[in-house]
């Protein structure tokens, strides 16, 4: 059985960037799955495989080549004899959980840094039945919409779920029934403060894109424009040699923080999602409330961060980390949206198979939709 995908090589083999290539898939394991993707999301993480920031993919799995792609929906096409619960025909999810830890958190994640796992940017791959979930029957929503679903929403509900439980372990809901949840712009983001919407809380979500703050609009959550305090971007070296870049940054975050109490009457930001680190973490931290919860579940701009643990002891200050999600609360997210309507709202153009590298550029030059769709199969 042969399968047609996208390969990303190791760096210093000569093959850079994607290349389609045709490969043979073999015939499913006992436990293993063959399924056909239908629509994936070009998710943050391919980003930074394409990159090869902030590593080498292949280097780091030990492979000479790898597919990438880890948030789709698929076809079931063939079952191995030991496979239960899937069938031929049935539509799934991608669960991306990998090397799950002994309560079932993800180590690694199928389709990105875990070894062997082969991505949806084929035309047929093999997994293992535990990386699927399926879908509602007869779902009210189009697929398109799962497909952005499967990384970042899911990823949200986990990450929601620990830093509001935080923040009542803190602060009853008699004593703050409506807290402010604020957020940094981007499709995980969007769908936490929007579950904060849902719980009741005064949600904001900041971008510099026009694009961006309209669609988040489009949630019921409230967008805010961050381009008033665009030189919202701290480098403590710059910052302390460079006068012109001090001056600049000093009056933006004075502007930002001003922003922060005249919307929260002075109280601060209660749970502050933040999965940019790096640049925003003085800012986001200043803009946190006494009680309040700094919460992420990414580091697209920052690793390392530091901060005065004096400052969040004496404030109660606490800071929740997660990374994607275990197998119930994917199945959990899915009740949850398939009932309520709590699925990304996708507004650009589907990219073809073909059209795949065209995509990765976009997405890399900041020009592609907030949640990129591409199609490998018809449904």
């Amino acid at each position: 059985m042969r399968s047609d995908a996208w390969f990303l090589y190791e760096s210093g083999s000569g093959k850079d960037g994607l290349l389609r290539e045709s490969f043979e898939l073999g015939d499913p394991g006992e436990d293993e799955v063959v399924a056909e993707p239908l629509y994936g999301s070009w998710e943050g993480n391919m980003g930074h495989a394409v990159a090869r920031h902030p590593i080498d993919l292949c280097q780091y799995r030990g492979e000479p080549r790898v597919i990438i792609g880890n948030s789709a929906v698929v076809r079931v096409a063939e079952c191995g004899a030991a496979v239960r619960g899937f069938k031929p025909g049935d539509v799934a999810l991608v669960v991306a959980g990998c090397d799950l830890d002994r309560h079932g958190y993800p180590n690694r994640i199928w389709g990105y840094d875990a070894v062997g796992t082969m991505g949806c940017l084929a035309t047929r791959i093999r997994l293992h039945p535990r990386n699927l979930a399926l879908l509602p029957a007869g779902t009210k929503y189009p697929l398109e919409r799962w497909a952005a679903f499967g990384v970042r929403y899911v990823t949200a509900w986990s990450n929601w779920s620990l830093a509001y439980r935080t923040y009542r372990l803190l602060v009853t809901a008699e004593q703050d029934p409506e807290p402010f949840v604020w957020g940094w712009g981007g499709g995980t983001a969007l769908a936490t403060v929007d579950l904060a919407r849902r719980a009741g809380c005064r949600a904001v979500l900041l971008s510099g894109s026009p694009e961006r703050l309209e669609a988040i609009a489009a949630t019921g959550v409230e967008p805010l424009d961050r381009r008033p305090f665009g030189d919202l971007q701290f480098d403590e070296a710059k910052f302390a040699s460079d006068k012109e870049l001090r001056r600049k940054y000093t009056r933006a975050e004075a502007t930002f923080l001003a922003c922060v109490m005249d919307k929260t009457r002075g109280r601060g930001v209660q749970i502050f999602v933040d999965n940019i680190g790096g640049p925003l973490l003085r800012a986001t931290l200043r803009a946190l409330g006494r009680e309040g919860v700094l919460t992420t579940c990414g580091w697209k701009e920052g690793m390392n961060l530091s901060y005065l643990r004096s400052v969040a002891c004496i404030g109660r200050q606490q800071y929740v980390h997660t990374h994607y999600a275990t197998g119930p609360e994917v199945h959990a997210a899915v009740a949850y949206a398939e009932e309520h309507g709590w699925l990304p709202q996708p507004r650009g153009p589907v990219y073809s198979f073909d059209q795949v590298p065209e995509l990765a550029r976009a997405f890399a030059e900041n020009r592609a939709d907030l949640f990129p769709i591409y199609r490998v199969n018809a449904a």
